[in-house]
């Protein structure tokens, strides 16, 4: 049988290095499952030269598809065929269209690691009705300072996101006009003002840009609108159906609450309880939302039940629970609306 092995993408965050082994073994697990034809067997964390790889077999070799896939793991650096005590090198082609330093540029406290970000945004669009490489619109209703928005539009996708800090709104828009001109992008950005009978309830930073001039010229191009306003009052701002994944990193219960609410919680669950049934409106039938959540704040079964009461089918997943600090425990958990 064929065998592969995924060299780790080495991390900054000692953390979340110690993790992305295993970690890496439950999404290429997911990959197996939802996205790669072929059978894939074996799965192991291996060390090859003193190195953390992940190791797999499969039925038959890899076709190129396969391998175009497996290149947007969130961790893989690299990706070798395995021939006895040697290891041939295979062709990534992962789906980024952009410059990385999209993701790694804005540094400040609380932000979440990007290589998870990715994960998050991988497992959640796999384990909806689309695929991978499909041009999707992808919503953070808890989008902060933009990171699971850059790595949509990494992959493609139109980018929409929602906070209630006006902070955090000024702090991305400022950062992503910046970056779109250092790139020499051709692109249009504004901010408004949103009303509701005569009544200002948010701001809204509106962003077309094309990858070359050439793109933008004939229309091919994507698209980011960020809405300052509560997530709670997404339906005020975008269309039911109007998403095809949903992906949010929870808060992790250090004194933050959504605006209209009972005051601020350590738990996320009395926010999701709010705002999953709003979020679950926003998908499209076959979409998938994806949720990461400090488990101290509330157990898998709470959360599964917060997501199934908002009409979503829970999906069963390897464990991703890995240590953050001593405070974070944090998991994923991913549902799908049904598709009809």
């Amino acid at each position: 049988m064929p065998r592969y092995a995924l060299l780790i993408l080495p991390a900054f965050n000692r953390v979340y290095a110690d993790s992305a082994p295993r970690l890496t073994l439950a999404e290429l697990a997911v990959f197996a499952g939802r996205g790669l034809a072929a059978d894939v067997a074996g799965i192991e964390e291996t060390r090859i030269g003193g190195l953390p790889y992940v190791t797999f077999e499969t039925a038959e070799p890899l076709s190129g598809a396969d391998m175009a896939l497996l290149s947007n793991l969130s961790s893989v650096y690299a990706l070798f065929g395995v021939e006895g005590e040697l290891l041939r090198p295979a062709e990534l082609a992962p789906l980024d269209r952009l410059s990385s330093d999209l993701l790694t540029i804005q540094k400040y406290a609380g932000k979440t690691n990007e290589h998870f970000t990715k994960l998050l945004l991988n497992v959640t669009v796999l384990a909806s009705g689309f695929r991978l490489g499909d041009r999707l619109a992808v919503l953070d209703p808890l989008c902060g300072r933009g990171t699971t928005l850059n790595q949509a539009l990494m992959y493609g996708y139109d980018a929409y996101g929602l906070d209630h800090d006006s902070k955090d709104f000024e702090a991305y828009s400022g950062f992503l006009r910046t970056w779109l001109k250092n790139k020499r992008l051709k692109h249009t950005a504004e901010t408004v003002p949103v009303r509701r009978q005569r009544a200002l309830v948010g701001r809204r930073l509106d962003v077309v840009f094309g990858a070359t001039k050439e793109a933008y010229k004939a229309g091919e191009t994507q698209k980011v609108t960020v809405v300052n306003a509560d997530t709670v009052r997404a339906r005020e701002f975008f269309k039911p159906g109007s998403f095809h994944a949903v992906v949010t990193d929870a808060p992790y219960g250090v004194q933050h609450g959504s605006k209209g609410g009972t005051g601020l919680s350590r738990s996320p669950l009395e926010l999701l309880e709010r705002a999953a049934p709003v979020w679950a409106e926003l998908l499209k039938p076959g979409g998938a939302l994806g949720v990461s959540w400090n488990t101290y704040g509330g157990g898998r079964d709470e959360l599964a039940r917060v997501l199934t009461g908002a009409g979503l089918d829970v999906v069963d997943y390897p464990d991703f629970e890995h240590w953050v600090d001593q405070a974070i425990v944090r998991d994923i958990m991913v549902a799908r609306k049904p598709a009809g």
